[in-house]
Order: structure tokens, then C-alpha cells, then sequence
């Protein structure tokens, strides 16, 4: 199984003042697209799908935060028919609502990144032998010194049981379309609950495996 993985929002905590305005986003969205090996080109050739459609440049990458309302809209429905053919491909998201944070959560906010990651995967991770896991490039080292690939390794091994063989790879968003995916579908959901815009997230959202964090 494929794993592709991306994030809306940031991991700042100053609410001091209105997201976009000097202030940092409420909430923080980790989304994931999970597809067998054997349909790995099907998000990406969404994506270029949508490319063609609407003109995107060529060299340069489309994320959410870019996209018109129309093309965001397409994307769910695109997302929609391609769930509607490969019940093998799944969506994935968690959502935390930053304010209610812990303090300790918040002096190595890899931290809550990671574990985010790991309430969001780990028992779909546990269903397959083998996962190849692509998150994107800020997959970086807790101060623990253990990396994303082994905190997961170790649920997967010592709570879950699992015999899933995993193997971490960093990946570069601007040059693999899966991910971009990822991206869209990550800004999907953070619309919802960061801007209250909803309207790509009642179309996909019965087919995502959505979680919250922290939400009061």
C-alpha cells in the first residue's frame, strides 16, 4: 500500500491575533490519500486531469490555497468518482484545534505532528504487510531523536501487533502529483473547519476517514 501524505495550516501558536493577519491558524489538518500499488498513478492522474481542465501552468505546482472555488469544487467530485471506481483507495484526515493544545504538545510541535499522524494511520497501516509511506518534507526528527518512520514502526509493532513492514520516504510535493492530492485534499478539510467554507466538504466528506483532535 501507498501512503501519500500533506498538511493545511501551520504549527504556530500565536492567537493573539486573526489567522493571515500576524496570527497563526486554529486549527491544523493532516490528509492522506492510501492507494494499492497496482492503482498508485490513479490520484496523480486526477490531478493533471484537473491540470488540463483548467489550465494550470505547467511548471509550476497547484495547491489548495490557489485554487478558484470552481476548481476546488471539481476536485471533490473528481475525488468522489475516483472513490466511486477503486473502493481499494481511501481517504484519510485529522484535524486538531490548536488553542486547546497542551503546553508540552506545543514546545516540539513535531511532536503533535507526529502523533497526529499516528491517530490518523497507524491502524490502517496495521491492515498491510507492506506500506511505503510518502508524508511531505517536514517529516523531520522529534527532540526524543526518534523520526516519524520509527514512532510509527514502534505502535505498529509493539501496540498494534502488526507485522506491517513500513518504509518512510521523503518527498518533494512540487514534483509528485499524488501528493499534491494529498494537498488538495488536506485544504479540503482545513476549509471546513478554519474558514467555515464547507462546500467542497459536504461532497467528500462521507468518504473521508475523518478525525478531531482537542475540539472543545
Amino acid at each position: 500500500m501507498f501512503i501519500y501524505l500533506d498538511e493545511s495550516g501551520d504549527l504556530g501558536w500565536n492567537f493573539d491575533f486573526p489567522y493571515r493577519a500576524r496570527g497563526s491558524s486554529r486549527h491544523l489538518t493532516i490528509a492522506s490519500v492510501s492507494v494499492p500499488d497496482s492503482l498508485n498513478h490513479m490520484p496523480a492522474r486526477t490531478v493533471r486531469k484537473l491540470a488540463r481542465r483548467f489550465n494550470w501552468e505547467a511548471k509550476k505546482e497547484k495547491k489548495w490555497s490557489s485554487m478558484s472555488p470552481e476548481e476546488r469544487i471539481a476536485f471533490a467530485k473528481s475525488a468522489l468518482s475516483l472513490l466511486g471506481k477503486y473502493d481499494q483507495i481511501s481517504l484519510h484526515s485529522i484535524t486538531v484545534f490548536k488553542e486547546n493544545v497542551i503546553e508540552h504538545m506545543r514546545e516540539d510541535p513535531n511532536k503533535l505532528y507526529n502523533y497526529m499522524v499516528k491517530l490518523s494511520l497507524a491502524k490502517h497501516m496495521a491492515k498491510h504487510t507492506e506500506v511505503r509511506f510518502f508524508p511531505d518534507n517536514r517529516a523531520i526528527k522529534v527532540e526524543s531523536g526518534n523520526s516519524l518512520n520509527d514512532y510509527l514502526s514502534i505502535n505498529l509493532t509493539f501496540e498494534l501487533n502488526a507485522i506491517t513492514k513500513l518504509k518512510t520516504e521523503s518527498a518533494d510535493s512540487a514534483s509528485n502529483p499524488n501528493i499534491q492530492f494529498a494537498d488538495m485534499l488536506a485544504g479540503l478539510v482545513q476549509h471546513h473547519f478554519e474558514d467555515g467554507n464547507s462546500e467542497a466538504w459536504k461532497l467528500l466528506a462521507p468518504f473521508i476517514s475523518s478525525k478531531k483532535l482537542y475540539f472543545p
